[in-house]
């Protein structure tokens, strides 16, 4: 069983939150804890929370992180709309005083090889950590990163420059990759192949789960918001691999984040590496990954009934 944090910036677009729901709705995976990151991070703990009281899963404790970029020298950007469709104005949702960053060091060298991190946001919350602790690099099992891009995969020549969760944070991104710590990086030369549409948000809400229905209600807003009715699951992919790593082809490389004030600024420049402690996912499934997302969410519900 993997024994995860979840270190989560949920908000507007819908994936943080499908990765959540998966991750409570697999027996491969045992969460830990929540942490959230970036920006308004007692909206996003709450949400986390509410996503855990629809899933069934309140005793799972969430701890807010750190709102502030590492230096404190980039704007914050959010889309306006987070927690729309799941948050209500009479919502009581209380989480942990402690902060996260003393609850990731904590648990993880309480747990020497045990600990998976998932970061699904901007790494600020995983480089504060590292900066306070360097020896959490050698104790945690694995850091899985969505975030990044190659441009190395069939893709690559499609692909854009850089990715948000390392534009939002690259001076943290950086620290994280170099810190010699164990990571899998499931960045956009995979995620942008792994596509749910209407058809999978009409699924979600037909299943009646409170859960799910709130999914539906959100990747709704989403579709709104982006002016297209589809969302790539860039953060389900990440839990998605702790439950099968053979959706994906891997090669293992050195990962260098290139930071500064230039538009493209948070690039990930890799090297082929077979001694890098950075496994790259270059290749994937992705009818296999959604086929097991909406399993898990919905086949779940159907065959519970």
């Amino acid at each position: 069983m993997a024994r995860i944090i979840l270190d989560t910036d949920i908000g507007s677009d819908v994936d943080d939150a499908m990765a959540l729901a998966l991750a409570m709705h697999s027996e491969e995976i045992q969460i830990e804890g929540v942490t959230t990151v970036y920006g308004n991070v007692d909206l996003r703990a709450r949400m986390a929370k509410k996503m855990l009281q629809y899933g069934g899963h309140p005793e799972v404790r969430v701890y807010a992180g750190l709102n502030r970029t590492l230096l404190d020298n980039r704007e914050i950007w959010m889309a306006g709309h987070e927690g729309d469709g799941l948050l209500a104005e009479d919502d009581q949702l209380e989480y942990e005083d402690r902060h996260a960053v003393d609850f990731i060091i904590d648990t993880v060298m309480s747990n020497p090889g045990e600990i998976t991190l998932v970061a699904i946001g901007p790494l600020t919350n995983i480089a504060a950590c590292l900066i306070r602790e360097p020896r959490l690099a050698q104790s945690v099992k694995e850091i899985v990163i969505m975030g990044g891009v190659t441009r190395l995969g069939d893709n690559g020549k499609h692909m854009r420059i850089v990715e948000h969760n390392i534009v939002c944070d690259p001076e943290a991104a950086s620290l994280v990759f170099r810190s010699g710590a164990p990571i899998l990086m499931a960045g956009l030369d995979v995620t942008l192949k792994v596509i749910i549409t209407e058809a999978e948000r009409a699924k979600l809400h037909a299943s009646g789960d409170p859960l799910n229905m709130a999914l539906a209600r959100m990747i709704g807003k989403w579709f709104e918001f982006a002016k297209e009715e589809k969302s790539f699951m860039h953060d389900p992919l990440t839990i998605a691999l702790l439950i099968d790593r053979t959706l994906v082809r891997t090669e293992r490389m050195n990962i260098r984040v290139e930071y500064d004030h230039r538009p493209q600024t948070g690039q990930t420049v890799a090297t082929l590496d077979e001694n890098g402690n950075v496994e790259v996912c270059l290749d994937v499934d992705h009818s296999r990954a959604v086929a097991l997302l909406m399993e898990r969410l919905v086949d779940r519900k159907a065959n519970a009934v």
